[in-house]
């Protein structure tokens, strides 16, 4: 795949994903939260890695990380964007050691959107409801996660894959401010 079709093929998928997600954060009563989505993935240390390592059906973090290790674009959203788990790790004084916080109700709930809608932007025609507590579920005791965001966030996924879309942010959009 050539520069060019890199360029436009990451320029697409963000914005695709950006709309998915405001859409989906409409349904959950956060629109403004959609609205502010992910701009810096826009940014030059995102959008250059993006291109660089774009494969149009996962992140281009993955590849980043297969090449060097890491992923400095991933580094420098999951700094910025409050609706990743990651960016809730702080040290603990008593342990000295990093631990999770649990993620605010507000965060957490575009965190839902973002899980589901980057579901349907790499699996296109493949994706069910099914598909992100799927995804979840492959690493769900390898992450740093705050045992309540996990437990609130599985429940979620369990619902979308037992009830649907509509019942899920019918719920959350009842229930936004608890989690």
């Amino acid at each position: 795949m050539n520069a060019i079709s890199r360029f436009f093929g990451h320029l697409h998928t963000v914005n695709r994903h950006r709309f998915k997600v405001f859409v989906h954060c409409v349904k959950a009563g956060i629109p403004g939260h959609g609205l502010r989505h992910d701009l810096s993935k826009y940014s030059p240390t995102e959008f250059i890695p993006g291109v660089r390592f774009f494969q149009g059906d996962r992140s281009p973090n993955e590849k980043e990380r297969e090449k060097y290790g890491h992923s400095f674009a991933w580094m420098h959203h999951k700094g910025r964007n409050r609706h990743h788990f990651e960016y809730w790790w702080d040290y603990d004084p008593a342990t000295k050691a990093v631990a999770a916080v649990k993620m605010p109700s507000k965060w957490f709930v575009e965190m839902f959107c973002d899980r589901v809608a980057a579901c349907k932007i790499y699996q296109k025609e493949k994706y069910t409801d099914s598909s992100p507590l799927e995804y979840f579920r492959r690493a769900k005791h390898e992450r740093i996660i705050h045992p309540e965001t996990r437990r609130e966030l599985e429940e979620l996924l369990v619902m979308l894959s037992q009830k649907g879309e509509k019942e899920t942010f019918r719920y959350i959009r009842k229930n936004k401010n608890n989690f």
